[in-house]
């Protein structure tokens, strides 16, 4: 009898998966017999076929996959109610702080729905200004996009940098900024590199060509050169690389009386050396300031030979020290570690203005040169600052503060009383004084404090059927302050509640909290992203059942892992352009550098580490949650692979009958720089799956 019912069982397992995947008519997925072995442990990989981006085996599958998604989505009667509405909440002038340079402001600007920001130039900080450079100019449907602009210190010539569906390689051009017309130079092949001005020429980083696919290729052996305007790219001379160590990427910095040349060298996302070199004594060689990767050091500026710099060697949460080329590891500290995040220092008016992370909150301090502080700078309330413009010898500032509930605006800073006014306001239609956003703490698994801000209508009636759309990131030693995304204003109005945790990994507290978020400690994150679910339906927030989880890129993993540790958790799941496959992200484009967050599946105690929770190696046949994975054909950062095998695994598994879903969109790549139109077609189709699926709608 025992053996009749559990065959039983099994049967109408078996029947009500091949129920699901007839119910969505999900391609027909082809498995191959790969085995990898690693350290004696053999490791199945039946849906390697899809890390080949050129095949048309995967290219057909794509189409098919995109093919069942839409036919989905268009059956939800208000998807287009959705997107009318996102399109009128997006609908609002933006702009940019402006800043100085030469004679001249500069700053962008969009008027609501242009695909690309514009940059301007403008005689005053009340100008209205002139188009400089218009993006929309450079394709017919948005996908070209600025990434990274630069502007000479006398103010006459423009570098910008393009990349074409959101591809992180870039092509860099050059702009007279008096006749607005394009300079003839062209650098190619550019890559993780800044636009760095010597004279009438530019310091920056590339690669070589590639000899396979563009878009996957493991990338190596980082340069840089410096380009002379006029001259071809072939002529640009090698200023510094490394042959034995192909996997080290290298930045560059002048000071600003071009005098001083800082080269960084990481191997990971985290630490780096550092050396400088005078570009006016002959002959000078460079001179080593930090000669490991155990900390992360940031040239903030100079005054003549004093060098300030921020450092978290024996600070994990950052301080500022002074050194002069004379004794270039000796350190003076100018201001100490404290309790809270040393995030960013600027000069300005021969002070230094401190950013400051309290809580995950920004705190803005004025010290005299010495490190004595002089004025604690008023911001309003929770809020994130988003950009501080300043030069040690103006008598001003600007800066932008952006909040969970409304967006970003600007203000002039005088520097003379340290006294601000607002100067841009975006006139939104999202009536930012009806919500509110609280910071609560809560206990993670192992008792750790973890902060999340919560963000609602003033007056919603708060119970186990409040939607909850849950956003997280943890790692990078990346922090989540408050900002302002439109489409979440959607689900607020909705009468959602839209939570975002400060998972450990992330730099909210510092290089410990960052640390304890990483490789074998991983967990940690995962663990703290769940006990905030938990948390939220303990506390009658919510329910389970109107949860959404949703991450980006190392959120995505997130997603992904609590996707298939805590499937009950959520009634939706959006991993979206996530790094799902931990054995392997290592093998493409610049996969490499991230080992030294999550490890690498080479060492043998990082390789268990990884197993255990790699989203894609634990997948099983149990129920999952409705789940949309996004992605983009054109991400040369986290190769869509992860997302297509993440996909196949879950649609050959899943025995729920709830959908599994992937959304590939088409030149589009990691998020940087996506055009208006594609974002608000993704942000509809993504809050359309919510809403349906959530019972938001109906």
């Amino acid at each position: 009898m025992y053996r009749f019912l559990v065959l039983t069982s099994v049967v109408s397992l078996f029947f009500h998966s091949l129920i699901a995947q007839n119910k969505y008519n999900y391609p027909v997925i082809e498995k191959d017999h790969i085995t990898d072995t690693y350290f004696g442990y053999p490791v199945e990989d039946p849906f390697r076929w899809l890390e080949d981006d050129r095949s048309d085996r995967t290219e057909q599958w794509v189409k098919q996959e995109n093919i069942v998604t839409e036919k989905y989505l268009s059956r939800i009667n208000f998807r287009v109610k959705i997107k009318k509405r996102l399109t009128e909440l997006w609908n609002f002038n933006k702009q940019s702080a402006p800043f100085k340079k030469g004679n001249s402001f500069f700053c962008y600007k969009n008027d609501g729905l242009q695909n690309q920001s514009v940059l301007y130039i403008q005689k005053t900080i009340e100008d209205s200004g002139e188009i400089l450079l218009d993006p929309n100019s450079l394709s017919t449907d948005g996908t070209v996009s600025l990434s990274g602009t630069s502007i000479s210190k006398n103010g006459k010539t423009l570098a910008y940098g393009i990349s074409k569906a959101g591809s992180d390689w870039v092509e860099i051009h050059f702009k007279d900024i008096a006749t607005k017309k394009d300079l003839p130079d062209v650098i190619k092949w550019v890559k993780f590199s800044g636009m760095s001005w010597r004279g009438n020429g530019i310091y920056y980083s590339r690669y070589d060509e590639p000899t396979g696919s563009a878009l996957s290729q493991k990338n190596q052996f980082h340069k840089v050169y410096f380009h002379q305007l006029g001259t071809k790219q072939e002529k640009d001379v090698l200023v510094f690389e490394d042959k034995n160590n192909p996997n080290y990427n290298f930045g560059t910095h002048v000071t600003d009386d071009e005098n001083y040349l800082f080269i960084s060298t990481s191997q990971s996302t985290s630490g780096d050396k550092l050396a400088v070199k005078d570009l006016v004594t002959p002959r000078a060689k460079f001179v080593t300031i930090a000669d490991n990767f155990d900390f992360e050091n940031e040239i903030v500026d100079n005054i003549g030979k004093t060098f300030y710099m921020r450092t978290n060697n024996a600070a994990p949460k950052y301080k500022l020290v002074s050194f002069t080329l004379d004794a270039p590891t000796k350190f003076k500290t100018i201001l100490p570690e404290s309790t809270n995040l040393l995030e960013g220092v600027r000069l300005c008016n021969n002070k230094l203005v401190a950013n400051y992370l309290q809580d995950a909150c920004s705190k803005l301090s004025c010290y005299a040169l010495n490190g004595k502080l002089e004025k604690d700078i008023q911001l309003p309330g929770i809020c994130k600052l988003s950009a501080f413009n300043s030069d040690k010898t103006y008598n001003f500032a600007t800066y932008s503060i952006v909040q969970y509930t409304g967006p970003e605006q600007s203000y002039f800073l005088d520097a003379t009383n340290w006294t601000s006014k607002i100067i841009f306001k975006p006139n939104c239609k999202f009536d930012s004084d009806k919500y509110i956003t609280e910071q609560i703490f809560y206990p993670s698994k192992d008792g750790t404090k973890v902060p999340m801000f919560i963000t609602h209508k003033k007056d919603l009636v708060i119970n186990e059927q409040t939607p909850c759309f849950v956003f997280g990131y943890g790692g990078f030693n990346i922090s989540l302050s408050p900002e302002f995304r439109i489409d979440r204003a959607l689900f607020l109005e909705a009468g959602g509640i839209y939570c975002v945790p400060n998972l450990r990994g992330g730099g909210e507290y510092g290089e410990e909290w960052h640390k304890a978020g990483t490789k074998c400690q991983k967990q940690n994150v995962f663990d703290d992203f769940i006990a905030a679910c938990d948390y939220l339906v303990a506390n009658k927030y919510t329910s389970y059942k109107k949860i959404a989880i949703h991450g980006r890129s190392n959120g995505g993993l997130l997603i992904g892992v609590v996707l298939t540790q805590r499937p009950d958790i959520c009634k939706v799941a959006l991993p979206t352009v996530g790094v799902l496959d931990m054995l392997r992200f290592h093998l493409f484009t610049i996969g490499r550098a991230w080992t030294g967050d999550y490890g690498c599946s080479e060492s043998k105690e990082e390789f268990m580490c990884l197993l255990k929770y790699s989203p894609l190696h634990n997948v099983k046949e149990i129920d999952y949650p409705a789940t949309l994975i996004l992605t983009g054909d054109h991400d040369d950062r986290v190769v869509p692979a992860h997302s297509f095998k993440f996909a196949a695994a879950l649609q050959d598994k899943n025995k729920s009958d709830h959908p599994m879903l992937i959304r590939v969109d088409v030149n589009a790549g990691h998020g940087a720089g996506k055009p208006t139109t594609k974002q608000i077609d993704e942000f509809a189709d993504m809050w359309s799956f919510v809403f349906y699926n959530l019972e938001i709608y109906r």
